[in-house]
């Protein structure tokens, strides 16, 4: 198995593994509800009114990136005369077909979301949760997240952001200022929009917290060690995103050195024709959208070495370059499960015959590959799982542990690991093995997933209530720990499974953690 064929194969698995959730025609909307109508500094909006929340949706924070803003950073929103309709969603960033059904080609995206408890205003303003949504920095939008369980349940506003995605949000260039990190500065954007206008939601200004899952996770790292970012929230939630993820490692999100994303700007400026053009950059922004997306890359990285992103996320946050504020971070106990199933999907078996080879293709050193077939064997009927355990015990589970280290050194930090072994799937048909709680797996419990609530038992809804608590406390009072529900400290790993919430000493043994930071 060559690389090429395996990487284009992770391709495909990722888009599998986090797009069929909201895949499918949109759900199907209701009359018109009642609407609700604020004013913002841009103008009014007219909101809906559902049971217990209010929605504002599509509510632009910047100004449409296109001609000469293409590639540029985000600019005030304009205002508009009259009032708003913010009761459906916005267009989600250009990217291709994937977590968004049919892709989308609108460079005019720059658009948030907000969910608030309805009724009276509270006696206090309410704690706000910023939501960054993953999808390799390729595909994903805001509004895939309908987030009234958390905003009501926990009394909180909750805001879901779409920002530039792909070339659109990450090419770099030689002379063009904030290469490699415009969908990051798309994010500390919107949290400017929010420190603006969230007290007419109801929503604390001086009490955000900044959450993310997947790429939308390590953006969050990236924000923690911005800054740009100063001031901007005061709690941070990552999940499935660890700050220490690195591009040897290639299934979880990380950043590249400017000199890289140049490099890769440069090659897409050739495959569109104007690599050889006397102004590169004029000649980009007429290239129309659809063929931009055609010549990305599969998977985006923000670069450092950039004025927003000074050094890599992991190297800051072990010099202890990074906003000394709480952190909560999570990753979920088979995490590669999904990839290692759409990869043997997709043709590419997992065998005692082959397991050798495939290990291979993933760690150029002879050395390397022979110790992790060493450290995870194959036997006759096991190779998905195994496989699904090296990417997720590589990718995800040690980096995150490791995050979990330098972090409780210098700030409060929690760390828990979603661990619910029949988690609904979040792709159609039987995978080749059971996927346990496999990348993405946990959202359905947080969200519900382009408007549907998932088909969860009532022990997973008792979870998905318990889920939101601790986000929902943390957010109030920096501390997830609550009266009712099993108490965790910064020494141990909350284990979050239906009817079982223990913390545990046992989450970096049982990922191999030892080998992991042995082999490098």
């Amino acid at each position: 198995m060559s690389m090429h064929r395996v990487l284009t194969t992770l391709s495909c698995a990722l888009t599998a593994v986090l797009a069929t959730a909201w895949s499918g025609a949109p759900p199907t909307q209701p009359a018109r509800p009642a609407a609700a109508t604020v004013r913002i500094h841009s103008g009014l909006v007219r909101g809906a009114t559902h049971d217990g929340y209010r929605t504002f949706e599509g509510i632009p924070y910047a100004a449409p990136p296109v001609g000469r803003l293409r590639w540029a950073s985000p600019r005030p929103a304009t205002p508009w005369a009259g009032v708003r309709d913010a009761t459906r969603p916005a267009s989600a960033c250009p990217q291709l077909a994937g977590e968004v059904p049919g892709g989308s080609t609108e460079e005019d995206c720059l658009h948030l979301n907000v969910t608030t408890p309805d009724g009276a205003g509270p006696a206090h303003p309410r704690p706000v949760i910023v939501w960054l949504h993953g999808g390799g920095f390729t595909t994903g939008a805001g509004s895939s997240y309908d987030a009234h369980r958390m905003a009501t349940r926990g009394d909180v506003v909750v805001v879901t952001v779409n920002y530039r995605l792909g070339a659109l949000g990450f090419l770099a260039h030689g002379g063009l200022p904030g290469s490699g990190t415009f969908g990051l500065a798309d994010q500390q954007a919107a949290l400017r929009w929010v420190h603006a206008e969230i007290g007419t939601f109801g929503g604390d200004a001086h009490n955000v917290t900044l959450a993310g899952e997947s790429a939308g996770g390590y953006s969050v790292c990236a924000q923690l060690t911005s800054p740009a970012a100063t001031g901007l929230f005061e709690r941070a939630i990552v999940e499935s995103g660890p700050c220490t993820g690195t591009p040897a490692r290639p299934f979880a999100p990380s950043s590249v050195p400017l000199s890289t994303a140049r490099a890769t700007g440069a090659d897409l400026a050739a495959k569109v024709g104007c690599g050889a053009a006397h102004d590169v950059l004029a000649c980009l922004r007429r290239v129309a959208v659809p063929r931009l997306l055609a010549a990305q890359d599969a998977d985006q990285q923000p670069a450092y070495a950039t004025p927003l992103l000074p050094g890599d996320p992991a190297e800051a946050i072990a010099a202890g370059r990074l906003h000394h504020l709480p952190v909560l971070i999570s990753n979920n106990h088979d995490e590669g499960n999904g990839w290692a199933a759409g990869i043997i999907q997709a043709g590419n078996p997992v065998t005692l015959d082959t397991w050798s080879d495939v290990v291979s293709a993933f760690f150029s050193s002879p050395g390397q590959a022979t110790a992790v077939v060493r450290e995870y064997p194959v036997h006759r009927t096991d190779g998905g799982p195994v496989f699904g355990a090296v990417i997720g015990d590589a990718n995800f589970a040690c980096p995150t542990a490791r995050t979990d280290a330098l972090l409780t050194a210098q700030v409060p930090t929690w760390r828990y690991e979603f661990a619910d072994e029949h988690a609904p799937p979040l792709t159609p048909g039987t995978p080749p093995f059971p996927l346990g709680a496999p990348h993405a797996s946990e959202l359905p419990y947080l969200f519900d997933l382009g408007g549907r609530p998932r088909d969860l038992t009532a022990a997973q809804h008792r979870l998905a209530d318990t889920m939101i608590d601790y986000w929902t406390r943390f957010a109030r009072t920096a501390d997830p720990n609550g009266p009712s529900s099993p108490h965790w400290s910064g020494q141990t790993v909350l284990s979050l499974a239906p009817d079982h919430i223990v913390p545990t000493h046992t989450a970096v043994p049982r990922h191999h953690c030892a080998f992991w930071n042995t082999l490098g």
